[in-house]
């Protein structure tokens, strides 16, 4: 990941100073990794590690930092970042490789399933980003088109059946917007997958601020009607009101979402993220 945050590899007779910004960057890339103390990556960042960026050196910033705490999933060095500089520890003013814009630690929280610092990440949103701002950058497309094709945070997580990043971004303000993304995703799944991607779909629902009907179960009823069972089917296409259990968890979610996590154990039998509708969800053999 170094090469992210460094000069393209395919420049001709880089300059000393470049091949010096070049060392520092990968030897603090193999601090990272290697699981070394928040205090003395901390001191390496500060007063030993540059980059070089369009032809000058600058100093390694705690964003740069943070991305590679995300990679080697370096929670404590993350908490340091988060808790000493805040937002500006997530905020990117220009992606490395395209020079875009864009929320690139989501994107890669999701992407490695970094969930823990994701909860630190938003949290620190929550606590020092304005309400604007914060809501602007969960739902940021970014424009980067090296990595994730300019998807948002919420999309990358539908398409990774990454249910536990998707409910910390939904329960900070991320839109529910990827709701025929995640059909599709279920669908498209394996047995061993299908449980996430079922609760990539629930998520969503749980926080659409008013019941959708699916035009995509319209069309092809005997495929989705096989997939979700009778009832999830007959109100995800409109032919029958949402359960009421469903109804009410959609009340708690939009208005008290902190609250999510202290649902009853059966709606959360995996783990303190976890929601799953077992009710909803009854497949038919036929």
């Amino acid at each position: 990941m170094p090469w992210l945050l460094s000069s393209p590899p395919h420049l001709p007779n880089p300059s000393p100073s470049q091949r010096h910004c070049e060392r520092t960057a990968f030897a603090f890339y193999c601090a990272v990794r290697d699981q070394l103390p928040a205090w003395l990556l901390e001191d390496m960042r500060s007063m030993e590690v540059f980059l070089w960026d369009d032809g000058h050196p600058r100093s390694f910033s705690p964003a740069d930092a943070l991305v590679y705490a995300l990679v080697h999933d370096h929670r404590d060095y993350a908490r340091y970042l988060l808790r000493s500089f805040s937002v500006k520890a997530v905020h990117v003013s220009q992606c490395g490789v395209c020079r875009s814009s864009g929320a690139a630690h989501l994107h890669m929280a999701v992407r490695y399933n970094r969930s823990a610092i994701l909860g630190l990440m938003v949290d620190a949103l929550e606590a020092s980003a304005p309400e604007g701002w914060r809501r602007e950058y969960l739902n940021s497309c970014g424009g980067c088109t090296h990595g994730d094709g300019g998807k948002t945070a919420v999309q990358l997580a539908v398409e990774l059946s990454r249910a536990d990043c998707l409910l910390l971004l939904l329960a900070h303000g991320a839109r529910p917007h990827a709701l025929d993304a995640a059909l599709v995703r279920l669908a498209s799944s394996g047995v061993t997958e299908r449980r996430d991607a079922r609760r990539c779909l629930d998520l969503l629902l749980l926080f659409a601020p008013e019941p959708v009907a699916l035009r995509r179960l319209r069309d092809e009823p005997q495929r989705w009607l096989r997939l979700l069972g009778w009832d999830a089917f007959a109100w995800l296409s409109g032919l029958a009101p949402p359960p009421l259990l469903l109804q009410a968890l959609r009340t708690l979610a939009q208005s008290v979402p902190s609250q999510i996590n202290q649902l009853p154990a059966f709606l959360q039998p995996h783990s303190e993220l976890r929601l799953d509708f077992p009710f909803l969800w009854k497949e038919t053999d036929t």
